[in-house]
C-alpha cells in the first residue's frame, strides 16, 4: 500500500476512532464530563490558532513574497502550533491527545512555546504603532502646502 492509500484510510477511520473513544471516556467519566472536555479542547485550538495564527500566516505571507523557502523551512515551531490548533479545533480525544502531543514538543524545543522568526514580520495592535517618515525620500507635504 503506497502512502496515499494510509492516508485515505487514516482520513475514513477517524471519525470511527473518535467516536469509539467518546463513547469510552463517556462510560468512564460521564456524558457531561466527556462532553466539556471536547467543548474545552475545541475552545483551546480556536485560541492557539487565534493567537499564533495570525502572526505565523503573516511569516509565510512574507517569506513566499521574498521567495524565502529556507524561512519557511526554519520555522518548524511555528507550522507545529498551527497543526496542534487545528488537531484542537477538531473534536475528540484522539487529536486532542495528539496536539498536545505536539505542543509538549513544542514547548522542549523552544522554551518560550511561541517561536519568534527575525524575517521582518512585527505583529503590533494598532495602538502600538505610528507612521514615521523617511528622511531619503522627499517630502510632498510641502508642496501640497504651497512652500
Amino acid at each position: 500500500m503506497n502512502v496515499a492509500k494510509w492516508v485515505i484510510l487514516a482520513v475514513f477511520a477517524l471519525p470511527i476512532l473518535e467516536l469509539a473513544a467518546f463513547v469510552a471516556v463517556a462510560a468512564a467519566i460521564g456524558f457531561g464530563w466527556a462532553l466539556s472536555l471536547i467543548l474545552v479542547g475545541s475552545l483551546c485550538g480556536a485560541l492557539i490558532l487565534r493567537h499564533a495564527g495570525t502572526g505565523h500566516v503573516a511569516r509565510i505571507r512574507v517569506a513566499m513574497d521574498n521567495g524565502s523557502f529556507a524561512a519557511l523551512q526554519t520555522d518548524l515551531g511555528g507550522g507545529r502550533m498551527l497543526l496542534a490548533g487545528i488537531l484542537l479545533l477538531i473534536p475528540g480525544f484522539i487529536t486532542d491527545i495528539i496536539a498536545l502531543i505536539l505542543l509538549v514538543g513544542l514547548r522542549h524545543t523552544f522554551p518560550s512555546a511561541v517561536p519568534r522568526q527575525d524575517d521582518g514580520v512585527v505583529d503590533l495592535t494598532r495602538e502600538q504603532w505610528h507612521q514615521v517618515p523617511e528622511p531619503s525620500l522627499p517630502d510632498h507635504r510641502k508642496d501640497e502646502r504651497g512652500r
